[in-house]
């Protein structure tokens, strides 16, 4: 794909053809735009005057859209106040209006323009990670970019689908889990060769040959070859049964049966190894496009997704903006059947076959098979948005009692809940969860690692008062950089986990940063940790307590337990995480076969720790300067 071409800079507040007069603004700008456009495909932005961008469009012909807009008759009201508001356009030209679509699609996702339709809550898939570049590969869990020598097979919509499909794959085919440093660190097996959910390659039960096989056969599984594998096993459990091998038959017996399991719970009739099905169902100023994911013959998970639109969109504008943002970090299947086609059908097929390098064919059924999968996806579409309409609803009317409660200006739009985490002052962890009109906003949580040795030792005050000088000292920043003003908007209501000390140590924090406007509430739990009888720290009031059939009282647990799960979960992490670690990894020039070698001889790192240069050159491949950069590390 070509580079765009950049034809005009935004406005800076000056008129490009008359320095010394204001910028032209709404109509007029247009009017300009349109004598510079080109005639060729290419991305428009209309841009606010401080800075935002209010929309981003593709055409086949810049000079022609631009033209519409400059006429100023047929305009919706949407599209007039979107004209008024327009202080300065950006025209980038592309090679192609395929280009063009996938370029509008980017930048619709990073800039969030206020007109467009917008894919909201696009959080990455979880695949399988079958990584290869080792001796005995691992098969993983994984979200994120992908690597080399890694093949990846998913998307797994939700985390029930990956989880049960790896439980398969431990089952069928025992292959490890476990990391490079736990793999090179064992010198026996560990608890999943017990319970014959791993073959065992770290300490060589099994060959490295034998399992280079398993690893071959669980690829050809996963590329859905699914009903060869099993009757492969078929037969090597009857060929173990006729020579009286019947421990082995029992060990294909079981495999069989797992793989059977998954095939035939999740199998389908779409006569294709691979598509995604998009139901949209709307109704008024809201959306929801429910997906359905298929791949190697099996329903790997579903999600609902709920666009912001506007209450002018046409069903052919949210499917056009929901296909292009929804792939701009996802695969992209052969097939794609959809319940409303997109407004050109042909220029969206022909954007994704450039991004995906193969044929994309995107079809709207109207009869056999594929047509009742795609009716229960817009089934699925209208049920998920009537119980989204409906929580919403309960949802306002929560956030009006809240601020009635606390004596707020009005409903708080952003919410956020503080707590703590340590195990008798180690791994010491901060946690915040943010909350608004539309239930907890995950993509916004984050955690603070306190890494102060001074508070190391389990002080709460001490640890509360870093994770809001950190956090808060964000925000200052982020009005200057809108982007970190995103991340870290400016709360309306916040919580934090304790009495009066915590909220003491809390404002103190936001005195010094003159952020003394922010309303800070502590919520003490009750005696015995009782729900119900939580007691709440106010400035300037008396502590109180809520009605114990409150629904107030009730949303506030709820706040309250999310943050204390988020921080527990965060602390967890962090402990799981440094029993993993050995110490020989801290130590240059040592790598897997050398500390292989080493807790080979001496069984663990603390043994390597305590034995002498002499006993550390007995091992094989460490020389004398290896040996003593070993004790000079533990001593």
């Amino acid at each position: 794909m070509s580079e765009p071409d950049m034809i005009s800079p935004q406005s800076d507040g000056e008129n490009p053809l008359l320095p010394n007069v204001p910028a032209l603004t709404g109509q007029a700008l247009i009017r300009y735009e349109y004598a510079l456009a080109p005639d060729s495909p290419g991305v428009y932005r209309m841009i606010a005057d401080n800075g935002d961008v209010l929309y981003v469009g593709k055409a086949k012909s810049l000079k022609r859209r631009i033209a519409q807009y400059a006429g100023g008759r047929g305009h919706t009201n949407r599209i007039l106040r979107m004209i008024a508001l327009t202080h300065s356009m950006i025209l980038v030209r592309t090679a192609t209006e395929g280009e063009a679509l996938l370029l509008e699609a980017r930048l619709i996702k990073a800039l969030k323009p206020r007109y467009n339709v917008l894919l909201r809550d696009d959080k990455s898939f979880a695949e399988i990670a079958l990584r290869l570049g080792h001796e005995a590969p691992q098969i993983t869990k994984h979200r994120g970019a992908h690597q080399e020598k890694t093949h990846y097979f998913g998307p797994f919509a939700s985390t029930l689908a990956v989880n049960r499909t790896l439980d398969t794959l431990q089952r069928a085919f025992l292959l490890r889990t476990c990391t490079d440093s736990v793999y090179t660190g064992r010198n026996r097996p560990c608890m999943l060769y017990q319970i014959k959910r791993c073959s065992g390659p770290c300490t060589r039960e099994i060959s490295l040959e034998a399992y280079g096989e398993l690893v071959e056969q669980a690829e050809r599984f996963l590329r859905g070859k699914s009903r060869d594998i099993i009757d492969q096993l078929a037969s090597q459990m009857m060929e173990a049964s006729d020579l009286l091998e019947f421990e082995r038959a029992a060990k294909l017996r079981d495999r069989v049966k797992a793989l059977s399991h998954v095939s035939m719970s999740s199998s389908i009739g779409l006569g294709e190894e691979e598509a995604d099905v998009f139901g949209l169902y709307r109704t008024g100023g809201h959306a929801c496009v429910f997906a359905v994911f298929y791949r190697v013959g099996q329903n790997w998970g579903d999600r609902a997704y709920f666009p912001r639109i506007d209450t002018e969109a046409t069903d052919h504008e949210i499917i056009d903006a929901f296909l292009g943002q929804f792939y701009q970090s996802k695969a992209v299947p052969r097939l794609i059947l959809v319940s409303i086609l997109p407004s050109e059908p042909a220029l969206m097929e022909e954007a994704l076959t450039i991004k995906s390098g193969r044929k994309i064919e995107i079809r709207h059924p109207q009869r056999g098979e594929k047509r009742e999968v795609l009716d229960r996806a817009q089934k699925n579409a209208e049920a998920a948005l009537g119980r989204k309409l409906s929580e919403s609803s309960a949802q306002k009317a929560l956030l009006e009692a809240l601020a009635e409660t606390f004596e707020l200006d009005g409903p708080p739009e952003r919410i956020e809940i503080y707590d703590n985490s340590h195990l008798s002052g180690t791994h010491a962890v901060g946690g915040m969860v943010v909350a608004g009109p539309e239930g907890f906003v995950r993509g916004q949580y984050r955690r603070f690692t306190i890494k102060d040795a001074e508070i190391l030792n389990g002080d709460d005050f001490a640890m509360m008062k870093q994770v809001f000088l950190r956090r808060f000292t964000r925000l200052i920043k982020g009005r200057e950089d809108p982007e970190v003003l995103k991340a870290f908007g400016q709360p309306d209501l916040v919580f934090v986990d304790g009495g009066l000390g915590q909220l003491n140590a809390a404002l103190s924090v936001l005195e010094e940063l003159g952020l003394t406007h922010i309303k800070v509430i502590g919520v003490a739990k009750g005696p015995d940790r009782d729900a119900g009888l939580e007691r709440f720290f106010v400035p300037g009031l008396d502590p109180f307590m809520l009605d114990k059939k409150s629904p107030v009282l009730y949303y506030i647990q709820r706040l309250r337990d999310e943050a204390h799960r988020y921080a527990i979960g965060a602390n967890r992490q962090m402990r799981q995480s440094s029993l993993k670690q050995n110490p020989l990894d801290d130590i240059s020039g040592i790598g897997g076969r050398r500390k292989r070698a080493l807790l080979q001889a001496f069984g663990s790192a603390r043994s390597v720790s305590e034995a002498t240069i002499d006993e550390l050159m007995m091992v094989e491949g460490i020389s004398r300067a290896m040996a003593e950069k070993i004790h000079d590390h533990f001593h």
